[in-house]
């Protein structure tokens, strides 16, 4: 049993339907509501990002942290840590969610040097193993923290220096192992600095070259020792870097494809690092979707009068509904499953705060998905996308697919058939039947 109880007051959270007056309550998120045969708790695998929700003390660059959280107060390391998985756990079983994600040092603070840090992780997660056993929660993925120190600040795969590189290997090593040790059912690799801030100090081909090998030997350890889940990468265009070599779907579709990688590497896909690289979340997730690599997303949002990551909590139910609509025409994710990569304000500071956070997106989510199906089951919105292509489903059009035509060929139609007629996209239909579904 945990040392005490951190989020005192507050019970756990139940379903009450879209008439409940309740904001500690879900008015749609229903886990064992089947939508399109599939119960919602299977379709999401919610799953909470522990470095938000019990690490960060809302610090910016303009000033300190803001959050006073309990499970801080002990000076002790590992009982700092445990009191904060403590935290942790409370908050799972009371929100209603399964899943966690973390960063290595998230669990615990870094050590001064790699066996002190691997001392103090094998400890920490011992703890979080008996805490495993006596309930539901698991771990989603995990992943390794190679931007935060400062030796990372030209990246770590791809650093110029073999030392930093081979100091990155043995903590993805650690961060790999304990990963393992806890079930966790997938590995992230997030490149945070594995980019460059100008090209006129860069090798990027080289770097490139020994990122894939990175990637190459991480992948080849953890299955070596059992590992049988998913390892993805998850694009992000800038920041903190210049450009990052995982820009966005298609650049690591790219990547993963040149270097031999696409059957081990799925994608995660984030909102926040969608539109960032001037995309929609809808397009990443179809992107990744189309090349069988859809496996997991962060679930956020920016401001979009901020040029930044501010990871928000999700509240757009328009652009979930498109996410959503994506989600179920591709039968789902393979492996992952959403994971709240967002933090409450900086001025949020209540912790029940942390509560409506996480069940305004679950709700959000939930909405989405009920809409989506609403439209793939109650209007023309599949009918009206089929037809617009329906010259391509016989005739000449189905031999072009079927590589039956040639140039020559083409060309020889289009003298005979001439200019051709205009046919409307409907656009504005499509988005109004969104609308009416919502």
């Amino acid at each position: 049993m945990a040392k005490k109880e951190f989020f005192k007051g507050i019970k756990p959270i139940k379903f009450e339907g879209p008439k409940s007056k309740n904001p500690l309550s879900f008015r749609f998120y229903d886990p064992k509501k089947k939508v399109m045969g599939k119960t919602m708790a299977k379709h999401f695998k919610f799953a909470v990002a522990y470095w938000h929700s019990f690490t960060n003390t809302g610090g910016d660059p303009f000033g300190a942290g803001t959050k006073i959280y309990p499970w801080n107060e002990n000076k002790d390391v590992l009982e700092r840590a445990k009191d904060k998985m403590d935290a942790a756990f409370e908050f799972l079983q009371k929100i209603g969610i399964n899943y966690f994600c973390f960063h290595d040092y998230d669990l615990i603070d870094e050590g001064p040097d790699l066996k002190t840090s691997k001392k103090r992780l094998d400890a920490i997660t011992d703890y979080a193993l008996t805490k495993m056993k006596r309930s539901k929660i698991k771990v989603l993925w995990g992943t390794a923290n190679l931007f935060s120190h400062p030796r990372y600040m030209n990246g770590a795969a791809t650093n110029p220096d073999f030392n930093v590189l081979s100091y990155a290997a043995a903590q993805v090593k650690n961060a790999l192992d304990v990963t393992m040790k806890l079930k966790g059912e997938n590995y992230v690799f997030w490149g945070g600095r594995e980019g460059y801030m100008s090209l006129l100090n860069t090798d990027m081909k080289r770097e490139q070259e020994h990122l894939a090998q990175f990637l190459h030997l991480a992948k080849d350890y953890a299955r070596k020792q059992g590992f049988q889940g998913t390892f993805f990468i998850e694009p992000k265009p800038m920041e903190p870097t210049k450009h990052q070599y995982d820009f966005d779907c298609a650049t690591v579709i790219g990547f993963l494809r040149q270097y031999n990688l696409i059957d081990d590497f799925k994608i995660n896909v984030e909102v926040n690092h969608a539109t960032l690289a001037s995309h929609t979340f809808a397009h990443e997730l179809q992107v990744a979707a189309d090349a069988g690599l859809l496996g997991s997303m962060d679930a956020n949002r920016g401001d979009y009068q901020n040029g930044w990551d501010t990871d928000q909590f999700p509240i757009d139910l328009y652009e979930l509904t498109e996410a959503m609509l994506v989600l179920l025409e591709s039968k789902g994710l393979r492996g992952g499953g959403i994971n709240f990569d967002a933090k409450t304000r900086r001025n949020s500071t209540d912790l029940s705060d942390l509560f409506h956070a996480h069940i305004g997106g679950m709700d959000n989510f939930a909405k989405a998905l009920l809409t989506a199906e609403s439209i793939l089951k109650n209007s023309d919105y599949k009918e009206i996308r089929k037809k617009r292509y329906a010259s391509f489903d016989k005739g000449n059009g189905k031999k072009f697919e079927q590589g039956k035509l040639s140039l020559s060929a083409l060309a020889k139609l289009a003298l005979v058939q001439g200019e051709p007629d205009q046919i409307s996209g409907q656009q504005e239909l499509l988005e109004n039947i969104i609308n009416r579904h919502l």
